[in-house]
């Protein structure tokens, strides 16, 4: 819950002087739809007039679904994601996509069901039992439209709130709690619940209420990358996007993305209208559902090349596809501002391509000091507020949620590097987050001398005398025989230390977790982990001392899962750990080398390593990084290569020729299984023939 002052101050200061304008709109568009779709039609509403990918029918201006997702915006948004929101819909194949408990029946007998179900629940909210509406199975593969729907409907019974993960965040931020595992118009409910009970939002509309809500304690906020994206090669339609406040990007052949359900769905598709070589453009297909699916408030950079930024720019509304624009069809809306466009210092290698994320400090950077030369090296100001990394916000959740994580991965990954982060995060400063590296490091090291943050590692000869207690020799004894004195262990002492001050959130980082005896490590402090067993006495086996674990402290592990799956840790340690996958970054690697492109060769490596092995053995994006900076000389690419990418994989192949070839074609050879000898300057052209050949074009 947030501080219940701040919360007060934020509603006591909070502008609603434009209320009566947008309260107006939202009705106009309310009476749109009861006029269009009025109830009492509803049992034989046809699916003509129902569904996304058909052309509404003579006389309609537009189908139901169409007109909730596109046309009713002051009724709150269910804009982005793919049309699979809507229950059933006509994908472009020609084919009906239908949620689990309508497949096997034809469309219409579909229609039927699904339609029956939206009549039942109508029906239940008029009689005031709301209850029964989740029994309707089939409505729950749609929670937006449906919520949307039943506020459209019935406007006293809920608020124009519709996503489950922003309904959660707002009812925690008044103090409640949601049930778990509940609709999203059940948790609707909850939230004007409590709304009604707090006397700060008497006299507000339930617009008004929304609108507080997202403007001052938006969820998005803390957890969205910031992108760079580039208006037409070269920039070639910067004027028109400039001028009609809008971002545009090609792959038109695709068709609307919200046909869209999945990355794999996506690049399937690209793969069958631009065949490559190399095995996929799972890349590519996640960064256009991530353009997709940007929404209002987002930030992007507007570039041409690699060494200019055009301008800066907001997202002021939600993606759509203009089927009638002669390209570039797929847009998003985009407030623009261009007193942020200059040329860079230096050039960016990742902004070849169309894609690339750009880092909240980088941003910041260009944001603070507008139009000044080499002004992206300027610092931020120090009052600035920080945005948490999406990684660092998603482990920060866990631990508050289960009290300790594993994060899991490929090596190379950075789980080390997140796992340091996160802390930094808990130790207060996420401000070093996005510093130099050396900053990175020093903050780290003053973390760890802080007493509040430890990091071991875990190896097969750690034992229980090392974590918790046990007996060792006493170097400091007189005489002549061994003395062994008993001796706390690192995380007796953490806890020690995190009971002495409760008030603050000690942290214990375990490197390499899965190296270690778990249950002879963790002996009967196992128990204790879990969050409703905190405080709880247990006296410990080897000095009988009683002892429990402070409610104040987190655990972070580290897991190379090439060395050892999930399914072979101990259950019970399973069961007391949220796991959370870390894995190979594309987006980490937005650079060249000569003619290859890191992100692609990347993605396709790792795509052959998948297949011929499995997904715990691919390779982590920091094997092409030096610096944190991806590789950019042809001597850099060639050590990684040979000396790092190369033996590691001979590893994982155990000596099988084949399946080394298999995964690195022409680069070895077939018989012998010896990586080909070229000169560095060679091997970038080679890697580029070999894995990124066929790619569809990306534009700067």
């Amino acid at each position: 819950m947030a501080d219940e002052a701040a919360l007060r101050e934020a509603v006591a200061t909070y502008d609603r002087s434009n209320a009566p304008e947008a309260e107006a709109a939202a009705e106009d568009e309310r009476k749109q739809v009861l006029t269009q779709f009025p109830l009492e039609e509803w049992p034989s509403l046809p699916l003509s007039r129902y569904a996304l990918g058909q052309a509404a029918p003579s006389g309609s201006a537009s189908t139901y679904c169409r007109l909730m997702e596109f046309g009713t915006p002051h009724l709150g948004s269910i804009k982005g994601g793919s049309a699979a929101k809507h229950i059933m819909y006509h994908h472009n194949s020609g084919e009906w996509r239908v949620a689990a408990p309508l497949r096997g029946m034809e469309p219409q007998e579909a229609w039927e069901e699904l339609r029956g179900q939206f009549v039942r629940a109508f029906e239940a909210v008029a009689a005031g039992d709301f209850e029964a509406v989740d029994d309707l199975e089939a409505l729950r593969f749609g929670p937006t439209l449906v919520t949307k729907s039943l506020a459209t409907y019935f406007p006293d019974h809920f608020l124009p709130i519709y996503a489950a993960e922003h309904l959660r965040t707002f009812v925690a931020l008044l103090g409640g709690t949601a049930k778990a595992g509940a609709s999203s118009w059940h948790t609707n409910r909850r939230l004007l619940e409590l709304v009604r009970t707090r006397p700060e939002f008497e006299g507000w509309s339930r617009r008004q209420v929304m609108r507080f809500l997202y403007d001052n304690f938006n969820p998005r906020t803390q957890q969205r990358s910031i992108w760079k994206i580039a208006p037409g090669e070269r920039g070639r339609l910067w004027d028109e996007c400039r001028d009609r406040e809008e971002i545009r990007v090609g792959w038109d052949q695709l068709g609307d993305l919200g046909q869209f359900q999945s990355d794999t769905e996506l690049k399937n598709a690209l793969d069958a209208i631009w065949p490559r070589s190399s095995g996929g453009s799972l890349t590519l297909a996640r960064r256009l559902l991530a353009f997709r699916d940007l929404e209002a408030g987002d930030r992007i950079v507007a570039n041409r090349g690699t060494d200019e930024v055009l301008a800066t720019g907001t997202v002021s509304g939600n993606y759509r596809f203009e089927a009638d624009h002669a390209e570039y069809r797929h847009v998003v809306p985009v407030s623009w501002d261009v007193s942020h466009g200059r040329r860079l210092s230096e050039p960016q290698p990742g902004w070849r391509s169309t894609f690339a994320k750009v880092p909240p400090a980088f941003f910041a950077r260009l944001t603070t000091s507008p139009g000044e030369p080499g002004a992206e090296h300027h610092p931020p100001h120090a009052d600035e507020p920080v945005t948490l990394p999406e990684d660092v916000a998603g482990v920060l959740e866990a631990l508050e949620r289960k009290g300790q994580v594993i994060l899991h991965g490929p090596p190379g990954t950075g789980k080390t590097r997140l796992a340091l982060g996160t802390a930094l995060a808990l130790a207060g400063r996420p401000d070093a987050l996005n510093s130099a590296s050396d900053q990175r490091a020093t903050a780290q090291a003053e973390m760890l001398r802080s007493g509040r943050v430890q990091m071991v590692t875990f190896h097969p000869s750690y034992g229980y005398e090392d974590f918790v207690e046990g007996f060792k020799p006493d170097l400091s004894a007189q005489g002549t025989g061994l003395t062994l004195s008993l001796v706390d262990g690192v995380f007796h002492s953490l806890c020690t230390r995190a009971a002495e001050r409760p008030n603050e959130t000690f942290l214990l980082i375990i490197d390499e977790i899965n190296r270690g005896d778990l249950p002879r490590i963790f002996g009967e402090l196992i128990t204790l982990l879990e969050l409703d067993k905190r405080d709880l006495p247990l006296a410990l086996s080897v000095s009988r001392r009683t002892f429990s674990v402070p409610p104040n402290v987190r655990i972070i592990g580290t897991m190379n899962t090439a060395d050892r799956s999930i399914s072979h840790l101990d259950a019970a340690i399973r069961r007391r750990f949220a796991f959370l996958p870390v894995g190979p970054d594309p987006d980490a690697l937005s650079g060249t080398v000569g003619p290859l492109d890191l992100a692609q060769f990347f993605e396709s490596l790792n795509t052959r390593i998948s297949r011929h092995l499995d997904a715990d053995h691919q390779i982590g994006h920091a094997y092409l990084l030096r610096d944190g900076e991806p590789l950019a000389t042809d001597a850099d690419l060639a050590a990684a290569f040979h000396h790092e990418v190369i033996p590691l994989l001979e590893d994982y192949c155990l000596g099988r020729a084949d399946l080394l070839h298999r995964i690195l074609g022409g680069l070895v050879d077939a018989d012998t299984g010896r990586p080909a000898l070229m000169s560095p300057q060679d091997l970038a052209a080679a890697l580029a023939t070999e894995f990124t050949t066929g790619a569809p074009g990306p534009d700067a």
